[in-house]
């Protein structure tokens, strides 16, 4: 807008010609090239400045609408350059509206008092009586939210999150709430205390009150058809339709809610997609996926899952209030119909299948099926490493990130592999031969935190482990020699030294973030002590983390083949690294095998059943090959024929490497 000025009196004359009326019109200033012509049956009062208004705007259809106002009553506004606002039914107050918007049949938008529009609204997950609130605020991410949520024994820590987070809060709070360019308000109902950033399309909505929508250019966001939101912040590139209702809810970046679906004190944090069914209490961290009807989260936490229609949780095992919570660690599945009994947790790419009531505990055994069996739960450890669905989900999620804002609030490991999973399988293995030393190696059933697990399936877990064991750190010690032309083994000792400090001992998954515990154990002794005093400061050092893994990644790896392969790194031979290094082709090679195998259950004659329905057998096999293709040229299949090529040479590259040095010290 350029400069502003009061009205003239022949200004004054022609808003009243075209219907116009004002408290006083001395409270109304306009841009110096401010024509009247365009504001027609408009009422103002109190405070009220007005942009000049020069635009066409072309409707679907090729309906032309000059910018202005027309049929509206506003109440303490500013209205930017080139705006449309028409058939306001009741009226506009309180609100700042940035150049080329367009509000048009709208029932009421309100600013009432003071708001922090959304900020600070405590989110009560995992416990729905309380405890674990965690208050939203605009640039909220999965990794602090969990550190909220779950770190509730560092009662300091929690004090000083807090206070951070209602300090943003009282930094935003205002009596006059923002519209940002370009937004789009149609059809809509009450939006009351609501800021919307550049770019937002508010369509047929129902109800909007107390929340933010966090939208910009590149990442606009879409509110639709009958949508009921209160208490909440929405973030850039979210889309929330088709009758959802949100309440008391964070809207993570990307995040898609649509069709009639509700939530209510949960968190859906970026690239979430939630459809028909039903959410309450949860922490829905990155890529959690819900679209059938029968379906309802509840009092849980979860990350990369995809939730099978009628998957239900419930926490009514209680007799003081819903107290119970479960954690289904990242990547898992639940079947249709399944059915977890909180409190139980669920260990990281595991899939549930059946009705579980036993309060398991698998967290250290990843990539596990459990399998109800006569109301008893199966554990079948370490099944899933070998199951193509598991490596096309850690293929997808990269592909599937919709974000398209420059900032993201979350920081994303996709790796299906990383100290994380490793730490995992190692203590897997340590508890499996625990089992088998004390009940014996022929047992047929061994018990392991209310589940039973067979002794076949034991047997299998612990070669399962060790190849997946073998394949990540040979992968570390690979990657950190590939590229050099070693001259002595000197160099290669020098190569294999971590270029990190840090890196050493558990690591931890923040909801997508994976890093090393120390690391988090030492950001919460600066936020308590008050070393460090910000949000930002905090995201910085989220994003740091996630910046620096691979160094950390190797400073951990490092370790860990000097203990698991009982080696000294610093002192290796070319030999030992040569026989390390085969080790690694047996298990890459073994394992994509494994996979190659489960492919083809997907083109075996039982999966063919309903192909060439009216036809012979020889037409049913051209139907299916229609419709799915031919096995050997299944692009996933390819693909895995093409790893095993590319890994057998790459570690045949570097053996020719070190039979130079061997054949040197000879």
């Amino acid at each position: 807008m350029d400069k502003t000025r009061k009205l003239q009196a022949e200004e004054i004359a022609r808003l009243q010609a075209n219907g116009c009326s004002a408290e006083n019109w001395e409270d109304v200033i306009v841009a110096s090239s401010f024509n009247p012509e365009y504001i027609l049956s408009t009422r103002f009062s109190g405070k009220i400045v007005l942009g000049c208004f020069e635009k066409i705007f072309t409707f679907a259809g090729g309906v032309k609408k000059h910018s202005g106002i027309r049929n509206a009553t506003l109440h303490n506004c500013r209205i930017g350059d080139n705006v449309l606002i028409e058939d306001v039914h009741n009226y506009i107050a309180n609100y700042r509206i940035d150049d080329e918007c367009v509000i048009q049949n709208i029932n009421v938008m309100l600013v009432e008092g003071e708001s922090a529009f959304g900020n600070n609204v405590a989110v009560s997950v995992l416990n729905e009586t309380g405890g674990r609130e965690v208050p939203v605020y605009d640039e909220l991410s999965a990794s602090l939210a969990y550190v909220i949520a779950l770190y509730r024994h560092r009662p300091l820590l929690i004090e000083r999150l807090q206070e951070l987070i209602a300090g943003y809060a009282q930094r935003v709070t205002s009596t006059q709430g923002y519209i940002g360019r370009n937004v789009r308000i149609i059809n809509t109902g009450t939006i009351r205390n609501v800021c919307i950033g550049d770019y937002v399309t508010v369509e047929n909505s129902t109800r909007l009150e107390n929340g933010t929508i966090n939208s910009n250019e590149k990442a606009p966001v879409y509110i639709g058809d009958s949508v009921i939101a209160e208490d909440f912040i929405i973030s850039s590139g979210a889309v929330v339709a088709d009758a959802a209702k949100i309440i008391r809810c964070f809207i993570g970046q990307a995040c898609h809610v649509t069709h009639n679906f509700s939530a209510h004190d949960s968190l859906l944090f970026s690239n979430c997609a939630f459809e028909n069914g039903e959410a309450c209490a949860i922490f829905a961290g990155p890529f959690t996926v819900s679209m059938h009807k029968s379906s309802l989260l509840i009092a849980g936490m979860y990350s990369f899952l995809n939730a099978g229609s009628g998957s239900n949780q419930s926490n009514h095992m209680y007799k003081l209030g819903p107290i119970h919570q479960g954690i289904v660690e990242r990547g898992s599945k639940t079947t249709s119909d399944s059915y977890i009994l909180w409190p139980a947790r669920i260990g990281a790419f595991s899939l549930v299948m059946g009705r579980h009531h036993h309060h398991s505990d698998t967290s250290d055994m990843p990539f596990s099926y459990l399998i109800e069996r006569d109301d008893e739960t199966y554990l079948v450890p370490g099944v899933n490493l070998r199951s193509v669905g598991t490596i096309r989900d850690a293929q997808k999620w990269p592909r599937r990130d919709k974000r398209t804002d420059p900032v993201h609030l979350d920081r994303i490991n996709y790796n299906l592999l990383s100290p994380y999973t490793i730490y995992k399988m190692m203590k897997a293995s340590d508890i499996l031969k625990e089992l088998q030393v004390l009940v014996g190696e022929t047992s047929e059933i061994y018990y392991y935190q209310n589940t039973r697990i067979k002794g076949s399936s034991l047997r299998t877990a612990l070669s399962l482990y060790g190849m997946a064991i073998n394949k990540f750190l040979g992968n570390s010690l690979i990657k950190r020699l590939e590229g050099t032309a070693f001259r002595t083994i000197e160099e290669v000792w020098e190569q294999l030294q971590p270029t990190s400090a840090e890196g050493k001992g558990e690591w931890l998954d923040l909801s997508g973030l994976i890093l090393p515990k120390n690391e988090l154990d030492s950001l919460i002794e600066k936020i308590e002590t008050g070393q460090i005093t910000s949000l930002s400061a905090i995201e910085e050092f989220f994003a740091s983390m996630h910046h620096r893994y691979y160094d950390m990644e190797w400073t951990w790896a490092y370790d860990k083949i000097q203990e698991y392969y009982q080696v000294d790194l610093a002192a290796i031979s070319a030999e030992k690294i040569i026989e390390l290094v085969r080790c690694w082709q047996d298990s890459v090679i073994g394992l994509d095998e494994l996979l190659y195998e489960d492919a083809k259950k997907e083109f075996s004659l039982t999966s063919m059943t309903g192909f060439g329905v009216d036809g012979s057998a020889k037409e049913k096999q051209k139907d299916f090959e229609g419709v799915r293709g031919i096995f050997e040229s299944n692009p996933f299949v390819t693909a895995v024929k093409e790893h095993i090529v590319v890994k057998r040479a790459l570690g045949d590259e570097l053996i020719s490497r070190m039979d130079l040095l061997v054949s040197k010290a000879i």
